[in-house]
């Protein structure tokens, strides 16, 4: 059943102008980020999305063409790119939503400012700092993973009680919660290998990142939100959500994380093909038929990318199966990285921001620019995988990461520093 809290939760309410006495200021103004969870959190992910890519392009650069020298970090860039972006990058965006809608969701208060200024500040110095120790700060992946640790606990202990207190259960409260404690449990592992643990932990981390806190998180909130928002625009739109999607999604998600821990992937197919066909029947009953607004049809054009992510990840492990290959190499992990992940990051981010800033629902240009743009970024990541030169196309892939979002930070960030132009608060 969709709840009216959802409504309230994504602000698609009409605009009265009527209520305004006066123009709202638009001086840009730090202050206002504190005013809500999103901006705060929403400005500190969408400045960390820049700088996390900008290193991670210099550093392929650096890899491929030996004259452009960039310091190495003492752990594998790859791995330490991994952990920047899954657990500092993305949970920025995570947790701005989830300060938000958790109290929406389970009908409570919303929070104090002095509950969600930590985690920002823990995330975003975190990432810093971490940045600052692969270009050669000996203390900054130290200082950095401190900071990460507390700004993820702060998060947990401000979410937690309010599964507590509710009346009832949210399974979608519950569902993103879990995958929250599983990424912290991911934080904790890369932690064990920065302190001189094997590096099994390292890759633990990484794969708990993806199948255990990235994509649950994705699909709750897909789960809950996507049909909601087109049974509000389509005509004739039923909006179908049954709870066993996710009851099936859980165990399939975490047997795949399991099996690749333990590097069966010639195994992968047997849960990723159930994966695909969930997520492929899930997309084809949310699809809107009718017409449609641009920002309600990017949501579903970046969900087509889970589908085609689960098909990569199949023909790949029946491949390595029969032929001991790995012909595709990080090409699936992209097409969900980039394609699912980035598309859908576009997509929502901007959804709130227009909707939580009295603007209209509408894709802005830099909006369509970005999205456009990491679509082309995707394949180029997933092509790179089987390319001559692969290391230069994944640089180019990088550099159009940050090509493809600058435009589009600039713009949200600089809503997130001013007040709501229909001059409510929040």
């Amino acid at each position: 059943m969709i709840q009216i809290n959802d409504l309230h939760a994504t602000n698609l309410h009409p605009v009265d102008m009527q209520n305004t006495t006066s123009p709202p200021s638009r001086k840009i103004s730090p202050a206002v980020l504190g005013q809500a969870p999103h901006r705060l959190m929403f400005f500190i992910g969408a400045t960390n999305l820049l700088l996390a890519m900008a290193w991670w392009a210099a550093w392929l650069a650096s890899a491929r063409w030996p004259g452009m020298a960039l310091p190495q970090p003492a752990q594998p860039a790859g791995w330490l790119h991994a952990f920047v972006m899954q657990y500092q990058m993305l949970p920025s965006f995570f947790f701005g939503f989830l300060l938000t809608t958790f109290p929406k969701w389970t009908g409570q208060p919303d929070f104090d400012r002095w509950r969600y200024v930590p985690v920002g500040l823990g995330l975003f110095g975190g990432q810093l700092a971490t940045l600052l120790g692969a270009i050669g700060w000996d203390a900054g992946i130290t200082v950095g993973l401190l900071m990460t640790m507390a700004g993820w606990l702060a998060g947990l202990l401000t979410l937690a009680p309010v599964l507590w207190r509710e009346q009832g259960v949210t399974w979608h409260a519950r569902s993103c919660f879990g995958a929250l404690v599983l990424g912290f449990c991911g934080v904790l592992a890369w932690t064990a290998f920065v302190l001189g643990a094997s590096p099994l932990w390292a890759f633990a981390s990484i794969k708990m990142g993806t199948f255990g806190l990235l994509l649950p998180v994705y699909m709750t909130v897909a789960h809950r939100m996507f049909p909601f928002f087109a049974g509000r625009v389509v005509p004739g739109y039923t909006a179908w959500r049954p709870m066993w999607l996710l009851g099936a999604f859980w165990p399939l998600s975490l047997a795949h994380l399991v099996l690749e821990l333990f590097h069966a992937y010639g195994w992968l197919w047997v849960v990723d093909l159930p994966l695909l066909g969930l997520t492929g029947l899930m997309l084809w009953r949310w699809w809107p038929r009718g017409p449609k607004p641009g920002i309600l049809a990017v949501l579903f054009v970046g969900m087509a990318w889970l589908p085609l992510a689960f098909a990569l990840y199949v023909g790949q492990s029946i491949a390595y199966e029969l032929t001991g290959v790995y012909w595709l190499g990080r090409g699936p992990a992209h097409a969900l990285f980039i394609g699912f992940f980035g598309s859908v990051l576009v997509a929502m981010v901007t959804r709130v921001t227009q909707g939580h800033s009295g603007r209209a629902l509408e894709m802005s240009p830099t909006a369509w620019f970005a999205f456009v743009a990491i679509q082309l970024v995707a394949v180029t990541r997933v092509v790179a995988e089987a390319a001559p030169d692969g290391m230069a196309w994944q640089a180019a892939a990088a550099v159009g990461w940050l090509l493809a979002f600058a435009p589009w930070v600039v713009r949200i960030g600089a809503i997130y520093l001013t007040p709501r132009i229909d001059g409510r608060p929040g």
